[in-house]
């Protein structure tokens, strides 16, 4: 049997990538079809089932194409192995979401990952709580980049209370932005993995992607977005509940921080832990609590908080020991 396919309203380098090498990928999985491209159409040979599996495998592709900005050979090896299923994903968590710039797929790396992954579609409120290196804003980031290439959002916002370590605002050089950079530079640097630089400039530029401090939330109401609050265990009280109260139709919402890490003066102060008590029986709010072993870094990094840890414990025993309580 023979049959010629024509794409219309498709970029043939587009969907089959530069000397065809996303086509070529695509054409191995079909080793007993006799298969030729020329321009916009495609001429098969060969038995019936085969073609039609050919015709639906490459409709999936094209769909991809119109998600995304860039296709992979990872985005056919994807359609192959069933792992791009949005129910599957949906239901476990456990496929890729998105891939980076290098064409790399982004996934979930551990069973708390993967819970955060599930958590989103089943919830418009997260809270991912635990230590560094848990990739918990990571993977916020990328089931926010995801949304929106999927056009299930408008626009993603980032946000984080401008609390340091060590040095207070007024006294860094430059202007407001250039001393609120520093903070917001880890969420730069996770877009900058899943976005070309180019695209990313004029997505910040056009406001679909907004990265600025907390205070700058006050009086907004979000619709149509993805939000992620990072380093909230430096909020009190009052501004997770006044960052929690934007949220419009069709929101969701992630919050992740972590309460061993609080910069403000006084960390009993922080509405982190709160505000995740206040809510955790709330319907449609759910809570991913990731530990020591979650952490996806260096080795070592596991290893370095584990010890601070050990070290906060002692300490917090010996206080108690000298105090009598």
């Amino acid at each position: 049997m023979k049959k010629t396919i024509t794409l219309e309203n498709v970029d043939p380098i587009g969907l089959f990538g530069v000397g065809n090498r996303i086509f070529e990928e695509f054409c191995s999985f079909f080793p007993a079809l006799k298969i030729i491209s020329r321009g916009n159409e495609i001429m098969l040979d060969g038995k019936k089932p085969e073609i039609d599996e050919f015709n639906a495998r490459l409709n999936d592709l094209i769909d991809e194409s119109r998600h995304k900005m860039n296709l992979t050979v990872y985005d056919v090896e994807n359609i192959f192995d069933g792992e791009s299923s949005d129910d599957k994903f949906k239901a476990t968590g456990d496929a890729i979401i998105l891939h980076n710039t290098d064409g790399k797929p982004i996934k979930a790396r551990n069973k708390n990952q993967q819970n955060m992954v599930k958590a989103y579609f089943e919830n418009d409120l997260i809270f991912a709580a635990g230590p560094a290196g848990t990739g918990k804003t990571y993977i916020a980031i990328a089931l926010a980049v995801r949304a929106l290439k999927n056009k299930e959002i408008r626009r993603i916002i980032l946000t984080r209370p401008a609390v340091e370590a060590g040095e207070r605002l007024g006294f860094l050089p430059g202007d407001l932005k250039e001393k609120l950079d520093p903070y917001l530079q880890p969420l730069f640097d996770a877009l900058g993995d899943m976005i070309p630089a180019r695209k990313l400039q004029e997505f910040i530029a056009d406001g679909t992607i907004q990265i600025a401090p907390l205070a700058y939330m006050r009086g907004r109401t979000l619709d149509r977005a993805c939000v992620i609050l990072d380093e909230a265990q430096n909020t009190n009280t009052g501004q997770l509940k006044m960052f929690l109260t934007r949220m419009g139709c069709n929101a969701k919402f992630i919050v992740t921080g972590d309460a061993s890490q609080v910069d403000l003066p006084h960390k009993e102060d922080s509405g982190f832990t709160k505000g995740m008590k206040l809510l955790k029986d709330v319907k449609g709010i759910s809570t991913i609590i990731f530990s020591n072993d979650d952490i996806v870094r260096h080795p070592l990094v596991s290893k370095i908080v584990k010890a601070f840890d050990l070290a906060d414990s002692q300490e917090n025993e010996g206080n108690k020991n000298q105090t009598g309580f």
